[in-house]
């Protein structure tokens, strides 16, 4: 008898999605330590579309099946793996620079699993894991966000940025949503936002004075950068924060080192991708947060794009889209 096969969708090289082929392969056997899930969503997101272009700091080993945000169903698991892991178990797990995700089943080290409620829609659930865990460890682990202060989030019709509105809002903030078109800052203020401006506008600045309720803004949370970082920083009020989560503004921009002084404020890095790789249990206690969130109903995911996996490459090619809004998912 052969071996049972599964799909994957995977790439020799990664020179953008052309090198990526829906292909099919051995359903791998888990080995010591190892869990295999029977994939049951796996969320895709900006990153992805960088890896698979090369345009990544990380590499991972080739070929490399695309996907990291998973969800999926024990259905092997190995030796010496605990005896609270079982089979039909729903698990959740993310696996940047290794992937996997875009597959029929995938094997993930027992360590990088989270249990998930099997409540949870599976699809709902992947659209959490990266966005809303870097949304939660940048406001409050990293910005010490407190109800009642005033956040003002950057592109906050984003994967990360509408994960911020959801957050801040369901922590008592006073929300100004910043966003590009009518349409994404009508979705900000659909998701709690107490004002919307419109930060490519030249006056910008002057519609968010008169959004904010005090004196300046305590946390900034800003995935863009680019050449609305240093306004930005100009509009803290005195000993606020601001979160720097990456440079979607394209250029890396610089700040005059008197600003901090004089806000008495601070700039402040926050990478989900250290915290993972240095602090996974805190990273795990997030994600039981977040799922406990949603399961009653206090935060919301982002409007899903749910493709099949024999779409993957069409699905895939929307991701490097800066007008696209929601989360998109392959449902294998």
């Amino acid at each position: 008898m052969g071996k049972a096969m599964m799909r994957c969708f995977a790439g020799d090289a990664l020179d953008g999605l052309e090198s990526f082929t829906l292909r099919t392969v051995p359903i791998p056997e888990p080995g010591p330590g190892e869990v295999r899930l029977r994939v049951e969503a796996t969320a895709f997101g900006y990153v992805d579309g960088l890896i698979a272009r090369g345009g990544y700091q990380l590499k991972p080993a080739l070929p490399y099946t695309a996907g990291a945000e998973i969800v999926g169903i024990v259905d092997a698991v190995g030796a010496d793996v605990p005896e609270d892991i079982v089979i039909g178990q729903q698990m959740a797990t993310w696996l940047l620079a290794r992937g996997g995700g875009a597959a029929d089943h995938v094997l993930v080290d027992q360590d990088w699993l989270v249990p998930v409620p099997p409540a949870l829609d599976p699809a709902a659930v992947a659209s959490l894991l990266l966005d809303y865990l870097t949304a939660y460890y940048a406001l409050f682990d990293r910005g010490a966000l407190k109800p009642g202060e005033t956040v003002l989030v950057l592109a906050a019709a984003g994967g990360i940025g509408s994960a911020a509105v959801d957050l801040a809002v369901q922590a008592g903030a006073h929300v100004i949503a910043a966003a590009s078109t009518p349409e994404k800052r009508s979705r900000a203020i659909a998701r709690g936002a107490a004002a919307a401006i419109d930060y490519l506008a030249e006056d910008w600045r002057d519609e968010l004075k008169r959004t904010q309720p005090g004196a300046g803004i305590d946390v900034i949370f800003d995935p863009v950068a680019g050449a609305t970082f240093e306004p930005a920083f100009r509009s803290l009020g005195k000993g606020g924060r601001h979160l720097i989560l990456g440079f979607a503004g394209g250029d890396i921009p610089r700040l005059p080192a008197n600003l901090p002084l004089l806000k008495n404020g601070s700039l402040i890095g926050a990478d989900a991708r250290y915290l993972i790789e240095s602090d996974l249990p805190r990273a795990k206690a997030i994600w039981r947060t977040l799922f406990a969130l949603l399961e009653a109903g206090a935060i919301t995911p982002p409007e899903i794009s749910a493709w099949p996996l024999d779409a993957a490459q069409e699905a895939l090619g929307q991701l490097m889209d800066r007008g696209k809004v929601g989360k998109l998912v392959l449902l294998p």
